[in-house]
């Protein structure tokens, strides 16, 4: 696919996706949800990509969905959209790779859910995020409400979607919202500095605990239990489990390949 309204660039096995309207608030339109989806799409198949880095302009990460869209949009119409935010969050949950958010300026709605999507959020101090649904007489449906809620608790995410207020970047790192605050213009280094840290281990051991986590976070906590033993004990068929043990008692540092 030919991207028009985002950018995919790659660069040491990491997989950087730009929303590139900032002119137009980065909306959220059909279009724009039809290339993200086929840009991750792409980066999980890559052999070459270890990370995926998902970031906006200075100004706007996300300014949320096509409102003008929604506005004479049925029920129909919303239950049937074929590349949904819902979809594009489920997504990056399955990716087997790690998926940073850079948030800088305004990350609402949509927006916001797409970083709820991902495994990091990193912030800008410039940052304002927030779910303002109720404002428009709707609540998110990309699957904010429910991530919302396991992220901050119960009675945050409550507060946050029955106001529907905008968060600055103290509060959202306060409630763990995001994850790190940093100075705008150190804001994509800092995301390429945490995701060295994350590619530099094996990929395999990484998808296990991705998988762990996001699906395990959904289960009881006896099935949960149960997949985080057969994910721990699925590592042992790996080669990156030999050489990683190996070069611990060898004093060395482990030359991981992903198998």
């Amino acid at each position: 696919m030919n991207y028009v309204l985002i950018n995919s660039e790659v660069a040491n096995e990491i997989c950087t996706i730009n929303f590139n309207r900032e002119e137009g608030y980065n909306v959220l339109t059909e279009q724009v949800r039809a290339e993200l989806f086929d840009a991750l799409q792409v980066a999980n198949r890559d052999p070459q990509v270890r990370g995926v880095i998902l970031t906006g302009g200075k100004k706007i990460f996300c300014g949320g969905a096509d409102i003008k869209f929604m506005a004479r949009a049925t029920a129909a119409d919303m239950y049937c959209q074929p590349e949904n935010t819902r979809r594009i969050v489920e997504y990056m949950e399955s990716m087997v790779k790690p998926v940073i958010a850079v948030l800088s300026g305004y990350t609402l709605g949509g927006g916001c859910e797409l970083s709820l999507g991902c495994d990091i959020r990193i912030a800008s101090e410039t940052v304002q995020i927030g779910l303002p649904e109720i404002r428009l007489g709707i609540i998110p449906g990309g699957g904010g409400v429910q991530r919302l809620v396991r992220l901050v608790g119960v009675s945050r995410a409550r507060d946050l979607i029955y106001s529907g207020r905008i968060l600055k970047a103290s509060e959202a790192l306060d409630i763990g919202l995001v994850d790190e605050v940093v100075p705008v213009d150190q804001l994509l280094e800092a995301a390429v500095k945490r995701m060295k840290s994350y590619t530099r281990h094996g990929a395999v051991a990484v998808a296990a605990a991705k998988t762990a986590i996001n699906t395990g976070i959904a289960l009881s906590p006896r099935d949960a239990d149960v997949l985080e033993k057969m994910c721990f004990a699925m590592l042992f068929s790996t080669e990156d489990q030999k050489e990683g043990m190996q070069a611990f008692i060898d004093k060395r540092k482990p030359a991981f390949k992903g198998k």
